[in-house]
């Protein structure tokens, strides 16, 4: 099946510094994402276009739809369940308390409706004090991974199988995992050169292709199940950070991009640099499920 895009649309015209952790929320008619470093949540409500923004007091990678407006929070160096209706607090599970300069980054639900998410340095060096994390359905947080250095994705194949990103080493890991949440197999699936930019966010469509969003590249790439790339969107935006399928028909790509790192000609001539867009597409997405408690 031949891939068609529309021409990226400008869908909420943002300076986020550093966008990321888009989530479409189909019981809200909704997409979701976080400004990290601004510590701001943006909610665009596609059916009525009305737009809000919430702002938390720790720096905010991802968050996760449990039911209605109760959502889990990805912050630095917690986990917090939160009805953001209400502001109300319900629960908070600290993560890599013995971290102090680490942050979260990155995180998606699996099938099952379990949390993933990636931890990585706040101040960006080049150390490997990163982790890939597991919170189960009875709240129970493992580590599955370690030795990254900035987090990105993950992207759930199946239940077993998911692909996850080390941004900084530039590497899109395929992994297997099995019923203990032990790695059984962990291979490079692509490898970016210094023209490409970094791969960041990533999502699965219905055909399991892969589309990885590129930081410094200006561009969103497609790869089939062989690691081919098969198509590509270009965005006016340099630093492409994050995407999802949402909308009526799960068919509409929202994209999240951020002004880091820019110089004033890079400002110049990606002047929409920092603000969501979206894409229609002819290919329906995973759809992203809720958190699921036991």
């Amino acid at each position: 099946m031949k891939i068609i895009t529309s021409k990226p649309e400008c869908v909420w015209k943002l300076k986020s510094l550093l966008g990321e952790g888009t989530v479409w929320v189909k019981s809200l008619n909704s997409i979701f994402f976080v400004d990290i470093k601004k510590k701001k949540i943006f909610i665009l409500n596609t059916k009525n276009r009305k737009k809000k923004i919430i702002k938390v007091n720790k720096e905010i990678g991802f968050l996760s739809q449990v039911k209605k407006s109760i959502f889990i929070l990805g912050l630095k160096g917690e986990l917090r369940i939160v009805d953001l209706k209400t502001k109300k607090k319900i629960k908070s599970i600290i993560v890599e308390k013995d971290k102090p300069l680490n942050r979260l980054n990155d995180g998606k639900t699996d099938p099952r409706g379990r949390l993933w998410f990636g931890s990585m340095d706040n101040l960006e060096r080049n150390v490997e004090s990163g982790s890939l994390y597991c919170l189960d359905n009875n709240f129970k947080l493992t580590k599955v991974d370690s030795n990254y250095m900035i987090t990105n994705g993950p992207a759930f194949i199946d239940t077993k199988n998911f692909f996850h990103t080390d941004s900084r080493k530039k590497i899109i890991y395929k992994i297997k995992i099995d019923n203990n949440l032990n790695i059984k197999r962990k291979k490079i699936f692509k490898k970016f050169s210094k023209f490409d930019g970094s791969p960041d966010g990533m999502t699965i469509d219905k055909l399991k292709n892969l589309w990885v969003c590129h930081f410094g590249g200006a561009c969103i790439s497609v790869f089939n199940k062989k690691g081919k790339k098969i198509h590509k969107i270009d965005l006016p935006a340099k630093n492409v950070t994050n995407c999802t399928f949402g909308g009526k028909n799960n068919t509409d790509l929202f994209i999240s991009t951020a002004r880091k790192s820019m110089n004033k000609t890079d400002l110049q001539k990606f002047k929409f640099s920092g603000s969501l867009f979206k894409v229609k597409t002819n290919i329906k997405g995973k759809a992203t499920r809720p958190f699921k408690l036991s």
